[in-house]
Parts: structure tokens; C-alpha cells; sequence
């Protein structure tokens, strides 16, 4: 008999920008941004429900100066090639809003042993406002999608894809595959970000959020042939409306920013994101710490394209 999930919103609380990673090793490592903005940190259970009560180690922690001393933001954890790598966003103390992206690595068989060594900055087209970073692997290609600011585009941040040469340089041309556009991606701020990708049923799905950081936060979802050329803009199609939402009905608000993984036994697909319990914010809702890790199932349309449901409502 297959095992059943089950999950219990919130998985960990004030952890805004999750990311879930299942390694080969049967454990689920986390990362996520913590209401400080001041540290990377990572913690392993066997289970989803379980990362809420393990043990944060921390990483890495921002710099007194200079590069890297502000507001470090959004960090995902990734094993490519027997190595472990986060990749994060961080500003500096005199500008606490023009992040780069940047990453570290480890050689550990566990990450959150061993150190972490800086790997420097990931250098796009342009010194401008970047974040957001994600990182897969397909047919035997390397690729990096991140969100950016074109000094030539009106907006916050658009999503760009390029190829690796390795888990920290860009290797070629990048391309923007969407920019807000719509209605719901231009509420309080113009962006597309916190990309997360998802490889099923011959398509290459890759989510995103839009939107200010409050209710109206959400997500969309662009997808390509698997067969097709990812760094062609044309390649990419994106839904007109959004995919995941607010939903007043369970108290759920701003979802977004997810990461994907699976159950247990690897036979159920699991969003994993952030959202709010309540709607009204006081002051910058960047500063309002209750953005809180959520899971849950979700499942597959006729047509092969994912199907997140609604946000699930917090057990009582």
C-alpha cells in the first residue's frame, strides 16, 4: 500500500521563500528565508511535517560591509554533481535593495556538516537588480532561470533562462521567457519571480510569482516541449490567468514562491510555498515576518498540466 502524505499547514512558521529538496539520501532538506534576513540556514527530516520541529543549522551568514550585508533573501539547495550549492540573494548595507545573486558550495556527503565555501557572484548581462535563482538539469544540459530588472524594461523584475558552464557561471546569451504583463503580475509592483521548475509529461513547467508581497502575491506558470529549444523566447507559453491564489475562504493569502517535491514514497507531487493567514499588513509587508512554510498535494489536469488546487486552510 502507498503512503499518504499527510501534512498539517504551517510546515515551519516565518520561514518565507521555501525550498524542499528530496535528496537520494531519503531526507528532505530546507531552506528558506529567515524573518532576519541575516543568515542562510538548512535543516534535514525524514518527513515534511518533521522540518518544522528539526534543528536549523546555519550556513553562512551575511557580511558586515559591502557585498553581501544586507537583506539576504530567497536561498534554494541543490546537489549537482556531488556537491551541495545554495544560491541566495543579497544587497549591501548602503543599498538594501539592489540585490545580486550569489552562491556557496560544499563538498559534504551532508550539508549541514562541513563548510561552505563562497563561490562568488553570478554575473547576468547587466549589474542590476537580480534574485531568485533556480537551477536544472536537462538532457545533459545545465540551465539557470532567475528573475532581473532590465534597465531598459519598465518593472521590478522579469524571468530570464541561460546555460551553465558550471553550478556558478552563466555560459551564453540570456533570454527573458516572461514579464508582467497581465493584470494580476502588476499589483503594487511590476514582477515575475521565484521561479521553480517542474519536468512531466513531455513539457518542462516552471512556476513563478507575481505581484506585491501582500494578498495580491500569486502564482503563474510558463511551459515548453521538453524536445523544444528552452532558450528560445517562443518556446515558452504562460497562462493568462493565475494558477494559485489568495483564498479568503481559508484564511490563505499571498501564496506563492513555491518549491516542488514529493512524497515519502515518491508517488505524490507536493507544492510547497508561503502565505499568510491573515490579509492586512501594517507597514512594508516585507518586514512582517508571518509568511509561513505550506504544503500540500496537488495533482494533474487531463492535459498533462499541473493542477494546484486552492490553498488548504492551517489544522486547527
Amino acid at each position: 500500500m502507498q503512503k499518504v502524505e499527510t501534512l498539517n499547514n504551517p510546515i515551519v512558521e516565518q520561514r518565507a521563500d521555501p525550498w524542499v529538496y528530496k535528496h537520494t539520501d531519503g531526507y528532505y532538506y530546507f531552506t528558506a528565508s529567515v524573518p532576519e534576513y541575516d543568515r542562510l540556514e538548512v535543516r534535514r527530516a525524514k518527513t515534511i511535517q518533521e522540518l518544522g520541529s528539526a534543528e536549523p543549522v546555519t550556513a553562512w551568514r551575511k557580511h558586515e560591509s559591502g557585498p553581501m550585508s544586507a537583506n539576504i533573501w530567497a536561498p534554494e539547495i541543490h546537489y549537482i554533481d556531488g556537491k551541495w550549492y545554495i544560491y541566495y540573494a543579497a544587497a549591501r548595507e548602503d543599498a538594501i535593495f539592489d540585490h545580486r545573486m550569489y552562491v556557496i558550495e560544499n563538498e559534504s556527503e551532508n550539508p549541514l556538516e562541513g563548510n561552505w565555501v563562497e563561490r562568488g557572484q553570478v554575473k547576468a548581462a547587466w549589474e542590476s537588480f537580480s534574485l531568485d535563482a533556480t537551477t536544472f538539469e536537462h538532457k545533459g544540459e545545465r540551465y539557470y532561470v532567475w528573475a532581473q530588472r532590465d534597465p531598459e524594461i519598465v518593472g521590478n523584475s522579469n524571468l530570464y533562462i541561460a546555460k551553465m558552464a558550471n553550478p556558478w557561471t552563466l555560459a551564453g546569451p540570456q533570454v527573458m521567457i516572461t514579464k508582467p504583463e497581465f493584470d494580476w503580475e502588476t499589483i503594487g509592483f511590476l514582477v515575475n519571480e521565484g521561479a521553480a521548475v517542474l519536468k512531466r509529461n513531455g513539457k518542462i513547467f516552471i512556476s513563478y510569482s507575481a505581484s506585491a508581497t501582500d494578498y495580491n502575491y500569486c502564482m503563474g506558470l510558463l511551459a515548453a516541449d521538453e524536445n523544444s529549444d528552452l532558450l528560445d523566447p517562443k518556446s515558452w507559453t504562460k497562462t493568462e490567468s493565475p494558477v494559485f491564489q489568495t483564498n479568503e475562504e481559508n484564511s490563505q493569502y499571498g501564496p506563492g514562491h513555491n518549491s516542488f517535491t514529493v512524497s515519502e514514497d515518491g508517488s505524490q507531487d507536493i507544492l510547497i510555498y508561503h502565505a499568510r493567514n491573515y490579509r492586512d499588513i501594517v507597514g512594508d509587508p516585507l518586514w512582517d515576518p508571518n509568511r509561513h512554510t505550506r504544503a500540500q498535494v496537488f495533482t494533474w489536469n487531463e492535459d498533462g498540466t499541473p493542477n494546484f488546487g486552492v490553498p488548504v486552510p492551517d489544522a486547527k
